[in-house]
């Protein structure tokens, strides 16, 4: 078979385990835990593989039933979707093998049907080349996340699940209106067909295909958790579960990956339809992200909503770099998102790690026994923190410089700058606070060595984090090559030409 026949596997996998996970092993934990393993880690070899493949070689499709794009469903693989799908992969694996040696998978029957199904809308989110199917990814993601959300049960949880549940079904329902009016003007929703039917429009019908668009950048901004559209995300992520909401980092991710495919590809800066509108409406809701995320950070005074609110930060630096709409641009924000995903994720892991083992203090930022495990998980707790707020020496530290060199001449330069800079102290400051509440002045009143919980726990929550820990340590140590190919992916990913021949074939 040839590599573009396994285009459609990293679909294909999750759908199919999902199901029979739900037919045939609801009863079984242990089969459960077994499949879902096996397929996680087939997902990440696969994932590696299409990365490899993709890095190698011209943009690949897969055409389901044969038929022709524009008018059939069109899966297509290029660097860019590759690296997502690697990314998605190999957060996944060591966010199941904490659920699973911490027990989460255990407070709920469906917890790896529903992982599997997240997975799916994931990488089909990824892979997809065409707008309605897009926003049918994005409702799978949907169903999964709400199952996975309420995991656990609880009211304050079912409340969150609910608010989070409402407020995407608003941005469903723009998405649906936007992708109505883009039909309307086009008559096509591939996204190949519309990068030529739009850059073809004549400048007097260029209005309703603005409304579009702008529509289709309130649905991903709402994905991305940009401002003022960042309301669900502090009470979604601070009530989840620990491993759901460390695979939820990525899904913020599919907003910015969405922003970059359909405004780089559809909507680019040079297309009369619509010039520099997106980039002048992006960057000042990117640096008031970032402003309200460092702001939350200090407000915080529970763990898990200190780190919903540094998530948020961390999409506002992303959503600076996605707004320059150059290679720079791009460069700093593919780097930048495989950097704050994987820091995300790792400091969710740590809170609960955290709260599982200070018992009623649980999340509250305020002094407490001392917990088991306290000198691993507070050294856990200051690397993170330090990648999260971009001190040096690690991957934090060079995103932001990434994000800073890209905008260099960028009329606003020096707002940008400032903004990054100052949030960058302000971040170090509540992070530092916050772990020097959770673990130092917790010795500070148990100077007799009492601790909350009398035995420390399984080990695999401990390997899963420090896995996450060292793909960070891995992204500092080869910046240089990862940077590279980055590049690689911005200049291939602003090659609208090749992308669009790779699905129509040649004019």
């Amino acid at each position: 078979m040839s590599l573009s026949e396994w285009i459609i596997a990293p679909v294909l996998i999750p759908a199919v385990l999902a199901p029979l996970m739900v037919l045939l092993m609801r009863f079984d934990m242990q089969l459960q835990r077994i499949f879902s393993v096996a397929g996680t880690v087939a997902l990440a070899a696969l994932a590696l593989w299409l990365l490899i493949g993709a890095s190698n070689g011209p943009i690949l499709d897969y055409r389901l039933g044969n038929w022709p794009a524009p008018f059939g469903i069109v899966l297509v693989l290029d660097r860019l979707s590759a690296m997502m799908l690697a990314l998605t992969a190999g957060l996944a694996l060591p966010v199941l093998l904490y659920a699973i040696g911490s027990g989460w998978d255990t407070r709920g029957r469906h917890f790896h049907a529903l992982f599997q199904f997240q997975l799916m809308g994931i990488n089909g989110a990824f892979l997809t080349g065409d707008a309605f199917n897009l926003f049918v990814f994005f409702e799978v993601l949907l169903i999964a996340s709400y199952g996975l959300m309420i995991h656990g049960g609880g009211a304050e949880r079912m409340k969150a699940g609910v608010q989070y549940v409402v407020f995407n079904l608003a941005g469903s329902t723009l998405f649906l209106f936007a992708l109505g009016t883009i039909y309307a003007v086009t008559g096509t929703l591939n996204m190949a067909d519309l990068a030529n039917k739009v850059a073809a429009l004549p400048p007097g019908d260029t209005g309703l295909i603005r409304v579009g668009a702008i529509l289709l950048l309130l649905v991903f901004a709402v994905k991305g958790a940009l401002v003022p559209l960042q309301f669900w995300l502090p009470n979604t992520y601070s009530h989840a579960p620990g491993p759901v909401a460390a695979l939820f980092a990525v899904m913020t991710k599919i907003g910015a990956y969405a922003i970059l495919r359909v405004f780089t590809l559809i909507f680019p800066p040079e297309t009369p339809a619509t010039g520099t509108l997106f980039a002048d409406l992006l960057l000042p809701a990117a640096l008031l992200t970032l402003a309200l995320g460092i702001i939350g950070i200090m407000g915080a005074r529970q763990l898990a909503r200190l780190v919903s609110f540094a998530a948020i930060g961390s999409m506002g630096t992303l959503f600076i770099a996605v707004a320059q709409f150059s290679p720079e641009g791009n460069t700093a924000a593919l780097y930048y998102a495989v950097h704050s995903t994987l820091a995300a994720a790792v400091l969710f892991l740590i809170a609960d790690l955290t709260i599982a083992r200070r018992g009623e203090a649980g999340g509250a930022l305020r002094p407490a026994p001392r917990i088991a495990d306290a000198g691993l998980i507070a050294a856990f707790y200051f690397a993170a923190a330090i990648a999260m707020a971009g001190m040096p020496p690690l991957s934090g530290f060079v995103g932001k410089l990434l994000v800073m060199q890209a905008t260099w001449g960028h009329p606003g330069q020096w707002l940008i700058w400032a903004t990054i800079l100052v949030t960058s102290l302000i971040a170090i400051l509540g992070l530092a606070r916050a772990g020097s509440t959770l673990f130092w002045k917790a010795n500070a009143i148990a100077p007799g060595g009492r601790i909350s919980e009398p035995e420390p726990r399984a080990a695999l929550p401990f390997v899963a984090t420090g896995l996450l820990l060292a793909a960070l340590v891995a992204l500092t140590i080869f910046a240089g090559p990862v940077t590279g190919w980055m590049q690689g992916t911005s200049a291939q990913l602003l090659d609208r030409a090749a992308y669009v021949t790779a699905v129509l074939g040649p004019k």
